[in-house]
């Protein structure tokens, strides 16, 4: 499929029809609060469990491999830049994010001189769900491995968010070598939250709530969790990204695999291991992010102890040897989305850091 930026617009465009079939809607501001939530319809597009029917803002490729007894296929984008700098840049999504989220930051680092591989990782928006498969960080890891051997990467930078710095760590702490720096924005795993007092729950419990998704809780929590409050309508298309899939006939699928993911990330910390990594390290944290997962789960008095991003990375930039810590105060769980002028300068800076030291 050629993918363009059209359907950013036509989600844009989205988000006004629906306020203007709502008659008691009003536009979402940034400075709306989270007592103050904008309202949309729960209408919208119904996507195919691969997300077939988004465009993505680059041309997608499909790499199939054989796992577990079955072969699946990672979508992703390869882009490469007008005046190559001779670095790959690797982008890892987070648990709500498709590899599409990256846009900006992809046109940010090819402008750079940065070849940028964009992957879904298996279990994922345009990457095959299966019906069965045993997710691991471990096995994510060589998925995307996979990939980049077949793509000639021999060594990448990761740039990671949310739940693909849980990934990223792993990967580094697997291919040392071939990792050239990492790149962690907002990352979850920061902490342990069964050890923190989150209990546990059955596949099959998450299961139940995810078959429960809709538009209108995508947006409370990230409003509420990743946005301090804050909605702003160019946020929207990405609800509609994720709602679009639970809209489509293959709704059980896809919740059924976001069951098994939960579980993964809730089962395998990788915080505990931090002190092994030995690669350049650039954390990149909005603040004001209270991202945990079953955070809603836990007793009342546990809640506000979790998510605590300001504490949490301080507290893994003194354990990764030599990591930089960039802090952005007022912002949340998607710099990269909230504020891209900033979020983009830090991360250049960052990564031509790493070449002053190479050199």
């Amino acid at each position: 499929m050629t993918l363009t930026s059209r359907s950013l617009s036509a989600f844009l465009s989205l988000a006004t029809l629906c306020l203007a079939m709502h008659a008691s809607a009003q536009e979402p501001s940034s400075s709306s609060t989270a007592g103050s939530a904008p309202v949309y319809s729960n209408d919208g597009p119904a996507y195919g469990a691969e997300l077939q029917g988004f465009d993505y803002p680059y041309p997608v490729a499909q790499f199939s491999i054989t796992s577990q007894r079955q072969v699946v296929r990672m979508a992703y984008m390869d882009v490469h830049p007008p005046r190559p700098n001779g670095r790959t840049a690797v982008l890892l999504h987070g648990k709500n994010f498709c590899s599409a989220t990256w846009r900006q930051t992809i046109e940010t680092l090819t402008e750079a001189g940065y070849r940028v591989i964009a992957p879904d990782q298996i279990g994922f928006c345009k990457s095959t769900k299966p019906a069965r498969y045993q997710y691991s960080f471990q096995q994510l890891a060589r998925n995307t491995h996979a990939l980049l051997q077949a793509l000639n990467v021999k060594q990448a930078t990761l740039i990671a968010h949310s739940t693909g710095g849980m990934l990223a760590v792993r990967y580094a702490l697997m291919y040392p070598r071939e990792t050239e720096q990492l790149v962690l924005v907002n990352p979850i795993g920061l902490e342990d939250w069964k050890a923190k007092g989150v209990p546990s729950i059955s596949v099959d419990d998450w299961y139940a709530r995810e078959l429960k998704t809709s538009a209108d809780g995508i947006r409370r929590y990230e409003q509420s969790t990743y946005y301090a409050g804050h909605w702003r309508a160019d946020y929207e298309p990405w609800v509609q990204m994720l709602a679009g899939m639970y809209r489509g006939s293959g709704k059980e699928v896809v919740a059924w695999n976001s069951a098994l993911l939960y579980d993964m990330i809730y089962t395998q910390p990788v915080v505990y291991e931090f002190d092994a990594l030995h690669v350049p390290t650039l954390l990149l944290i909005g603040d004001k992010d209270t991202t945990a997962i079953g955070k809603d789960l836990a007793p009342p008095e546990i809640r506000p102890t979790l998510g605590r991003y300001p504490d949490l990375a301080k507290l893994a930039a003194e354990r990764i040897a030599g990591a930089k810590l960039v802090e952005f105060p007022e912002l949340g769980h998607a710099p990269q989305m909230q504020d891209p002028a900033a979020f983009h300068k830090a991360l250049l800076d960052g990564l031509a850091a790493k070449d002053v030291k190479a050199h």
